[in-house]
């Protein structure tokens, strides 16, 4: 248990389990030896091990707590769709399963060691079959979004000299398109019902073993071309010994979710802050979610109004975290912790948090600046070492003693962050940066407005200015427009600094948005300066 209980410095703090509730109530010292060595994790006085593997030292470890009669039989996995088919593995069905799956990336995958596979699967089992089978091997994992098209493909392949894909049926066709150009591959993996010609089909050489009911469950919505997906439905459930929960949802739904969430005993559920405003739009509270207990968002800034309908309509707050693919977790609010509403937390351990100048000096409290974390003299053992082949990109990053994030934002007098947006999405009008998140913010307050994005326009007085994007709530469609324009700008002006309020508002039916639903504020920004 020693070697574990090191590990645990991995897990994201977003994680809510209790000690207490994984294991039986009478093993009171072993739960009283584990809640010591996560005090001593969160003062990161453990040493790291020379050596780790995610899935040896952490998913086999619970399996084999539950062998020795320490720990509950309990899921580790939940899936589910919405035809009604479910998978359930306990940890030691997700460690059989995920063996036999290594065994078929080495033979006949022909893999080894320090390979790279490109994993392009929607919300299905088999993503996290391969994903624990790579951390066995140590082939290494890259996942992609079901949403590539062919020239996608083709980029990624090339530029990681991947020596194997794996896909489903319906991509499988635009691999093909590209193949006879990419001199990297080897062998193809497709996950699907039906041979096809050319490809190894992954379910013929796995069978799947279901079994055993759930105890504690994480519902987390990322789609799984996303590093969140990663992070939230692999890492951090599994490292306290958590069931992920996975609907198999082809987009988001608001209905459907809230159905979900009270259909199922989920105690915890991670989305995206536009997730959280498409369910307050929906309206909760017919519902009952009579397991859920804590509730967490990343990925984008949460709108202090979300948060405020979310907790009036649930009874339930919701922790914002930061972080990014090169980082993980950067900060969060934890359990326990005062919530500032539009605050992404405090630091995450064992990161150092400043917001710096563009030297890399470090500001007073209260400027804004460059999110950055303290490389130096030692770096991070979670952050990410390089971009690959890039060193140029890599070295762009550092200032001084700090990786730069890219993101702009704030550190209070406590210690809180506040993101002020990408350094890219600031709008420097007549000699004020403003960033978006606060307008956004300021508008989302309004009835009439359901969801807006902000991005700077060109003015031939000002150089450019804020201008805003509004889709209007049902009972606004009807009204004057330009009326309800001149009342907007006055509502921003009110709620936050004047010299913030939008110059100019168009309404539109939807925004841009990512596949995992992040607003893609470069999009419109790009169309207003005719880079579109």
């Amino acid at each position: 248990m020693k070697t574990l209980f090191k590990l645990r410095i991995l897990q994201s703090v977003w994680t809510p389990q209790s000690p207490s509730r994984l294991f039986h109530k009478d093993n009171k010292r072993l739960v009283s030896q584990m809640v010591s060595h996560y005090e001593s994790i969160n003062r990161c006085e453990q040493e790291l091990p020379e050596h780790f593997n995610f899935a040896s030292d952490v998913l086999d470890k619970w399996s084999q707590l539950e062998k020795d009669g320490k720990r509950p039989a309990t899921a580790a996995f939940w899936w589910i769709n919405d035809k009604g088919d479910e998978v359930k593995w306990s940890f030691e069905e997700l460690g059989f399963l995920s063996r036999k799956a290594a065994n078929v990336l080495s033979d006949p995958c022909g893999l080894q060691r320090g390979d790279r596979v490109i994993v392009i699967l929607p919300r299905i089992p088999e993503w996290w079959i391969l994903n624990v089978a790579c951390m066995r091997t140590g082939i290494v994992f890259i996942p992609g979004t079901s949403q590539l098209r062919a020239k996608d493909i083709f980029y990624r392949l090339q530029a990681s000299k991947a020596k194997c894909i794996i896909t489903n049926d319906t991509l499988a066709p635009a691999v093909d398109s590209v193949l006879p150009d990419c001199q990297f591959l080897k062998s193809k993996l497709i996950v699907s019902e039906g041979s096809k010609d050319g490809w190894l089909n992954f379910q013929e050489l796995l069978k799947y073993w279901l079994n055993l009911t759930p105890s504690d469950i994480f519902w987390n919505t990322s789609d799984t071309g996303w590093v969140k997906s990663v992070w939230s439905s692999v890492f951090s459930p599994w490292s306290s010994g958590s069931c992920v929960f996975i609907h198999n949802l082809p987009q988001f739904e608001p209905a459907t979710v809230a159905n979900t969430l009270s259909r199922y005993p989920i105690t915890t559920f991670c989305t995206a802050s536009t997730a959280y405003c498409m369910l307050v739009r929906h309206g909760l509270t017919s519902y009952k979610f009579m397991s859920l207990r804590h509730c967490v968002t990343g990925g984008e800034p949460l709108n202090p109004e979300v948060m405020k309908q979310w907790k009036t309509q649930t009874g339930l707050d919701i922790y914002e975290g930061y972080g990014q693919t090169e980082t993980v977790t950067i900060c969060a609010n934890v359990k326990g912790m005062k919530i500032k509403p539009g605050s992404m937390g405090k630091a995450s351990p064992p990161y150092d948090v400043q917001v710096v100048d563009d030297q890399g000096d470090i500001l007073p409290r209260g400027e804004e600046g460059n999110i950055a974390i303290r490389i130096k003299p030692t770096r991070p053992f979670c952050l990410f070492s390089q971009y690959l082949d890039n060193p140029e990109k890599t070295a762009s990053t550092e200032h001084g003693n700090f990786y730069i994030t890219g993101d702009r934002g704030i550190m209070d007098e406590e210690g809180y962050f506040w993101f002020v947006g990408r350094s890219d999405d600031i709008i420097n009008s007549s000699g004020y940066r403003i960033g978006p998140f606060e307008v956004e913010s300021a508008l989302i307050q309004h009835p009439a407005v359901a969801e807006s994005a902000v991005a700077s326009s060109p003015d031939p007085i000002r150089g450019e200015v804020v201008k805003a994007f509004v889709v209007l709530a049902p009972a606004f469609l009807s009204h004057d427009p330009e009326k309800l324009a001149l009342e907007l700008q006055e509502h921003v002006k009110k709620v936050t600094a004047p010299y913030k309020y939008p110059r100019k508002v168009e309404f539109v039916q939807e925004l841009p948005k990512t596949v995992a639903g992040k607003i893609q504020r470069k999009v419109l920004r790009n169309k207003e300066w005719g880079r579109a």
